[in-house]
């Protein structure tokens, strides 16, 4: 391309990708580094941060708890140099570790909020593990009903004590027979599916966990992260 860098972005790109397998294991700002080397190797022209600590830009929509997969994490990069979307995605899988596939690649405006602000809710499949006791797994509808129609769940994280239930946007199983739960991610508290199922009465180790899609707000929830800090966990 005929292009050159500017020294200042002149694109934003949104990737939507999977993490599946091993990488399940890889903490947020890890994956933040394998994505840096991603796009180095896929050679992008990444734009920088400002400052002494310049740091290329890139966000995560919202950190994925260890030992989870996803079919739906979003990465924004910003570019000095525009890139033609066709085949780009391809281009990306090329240089990815095969348990990271990207799924999609759009454009999306310089200036939108930051893509971490917009994350409203997060829904999640929590399906029975194949070797798991029928015993252990067993009773969900009923625990599920149970659960909804108490007007709190108070649960302690961290030492601090909160309350689960307004976290809770949607809790159903699904026709497939897995739990698909709708937790929101706000300001003031985010649901996590593994303090989920221990308030259903269930051992998580039971369980396979998986985010399937990300709900993004059309106005931010939340500040902005610094630009010194792009993909603060």
């Amino acid at each position: 391309m005929s292009e050159r860098p500017t020294g200042q972005p002149v694109q934003r790109l949104r990737i939507t990708f999977a993490k599946r397998g091993a990488l399940k294991f890889i903490g947020h700002l890890d994956l933040a580094k394998t994505w840096e080397r991603i796009l180095r190797r896929a050679q992008l022209a990444l734009a920088y941060t400002q400052g002494f600590n310049a740091r290329p830009r890139l966000q995560l929509a919202s950190p994925l708890p260890l030992g989870l997969t996803s079919e739906c994490e979003l990465l924004d990069i910003w570019l000095e140099r525009p890139e033609p979307l066709e085949g780009l995605a391809e281009r990306l899988m090329a240089v990815s570790p095969p348990d990271l596939p990207v799924l999609k690649v759009e454009e999306v405006p310089l200036r939108a909020p930051a893509l971490q602000t917009l994350v409203e809710s997060a829904v999640f499949r929590i399906a029975p593990r194949p070797d798991s006791a029928a015993e252990a797994v067993a009773g969900m509808a009923e625990r599920v009903a149970a659960l909804m129609a108490q007007p709190q769940l108070l649960r302690t994280r961290r030492e601090k004590a909160y309350d689960l239930k307004p976290l809770i946007r949607s809790l159903e199983i699904g026709a497939d027979g897995a739990l698909y739960a709708d937790l929101y991610s706000t300001p003031s508290g985010t649901g996590r599916p593994d303090e989920l199922l221990e308030a259903l009465g269930y051992h998580v180790l039971d369980f396979d966990i998986q985010r399937v899609a990300l709900r993004l707000s059309q106005t931010p929830l939340s500040s902005p992260p610094s630009e010194d800090e792009p993909i603060a966990d």
